[in-house]
C-alpha cells in the first residue's frame, strides 16, 4: 500500500473520471523532501513545505526558507495534528517571484486552529524559497 501525500493533492482516476484519488507521497512531495529534485514552482514548494510540517522535517523547512528571513531553528508544537491543506490561489508575479494563498488546518491541545496566509516566494539559482507571508 502506498502512503498518500500529506499535502492532499489528488489526481483524477482515469477509470472513474468523477472520482479523485490522493497522490502517493513518492509521486507528489516525496522527491522534493528527499532533495532528489527541487520544487518546480512556488505552488509545489508550498505543498511540500506543508508536508514537511506534517512530517516534522525541520531540515527541509529551513533549507527552503530564504536566508534573509530564515529562523535559526524550528520548534514543532507537541501533539499538533495537521488536518489538511487548501491552496486558494497561486499567483506568478514574474519569473522569480510568486505568491500562494492557503489555509492549513491543525488540531493543537484539542482545539482546532487554522492558518490562513498569503506566502511570498522567490526563485534564486533555479530554486524556489519561502520568504514570508501575511496571515489573515
Amino acid at each position: 500500500m502506498t502512503t498518500p501525500c500529506p499535502c492532499g493533492r489528488t489526481s483524477a482516476n482515469s477509470a472513474k473520471p468523477a472520482k479523485t484519488q490522493p497522490l502517493p507521497f513518492f509521486a507528489c512531495c516525496g522527491p522534493y523532501l528527499n532533495e532528489s529534485v527541487p520544487a518546480p514552482d512556488a505552488h509545489a514548494l508550498m505543498r511540500s513545505r506543508y508536508s514537511a510540517f506534517v512530517l516534522q522535517r525541520a531540515d527541509y523547512l529551513l533549507a527552503t526558507w530564504h536566508a534573509s528571513t530564515r529562523p535559526a531553528a524550528l520548534d514543532f508544537a507537541p501533539g499538533a495534528k495537521w488536518l489538511g491543506l487548501d491552496v486558494r490561489s497561486h499567483r506568478v508575479l514574474d519569473a522569480d517571484h510568486a505568491e500562494v494563498e492557503f489555509v492549513a488546518r491543525c488540531r493543537e491541545a484539542g482545539r482546532a486552529t487554522r492558518l490562513h496566509e498569503r506566502s511570498r516566494f522567490v526563485r534564486e539559482s533555479e530554486r524556489w524559497f519561502y520568504v514570508d507571508g501575511d496571515q489573515f
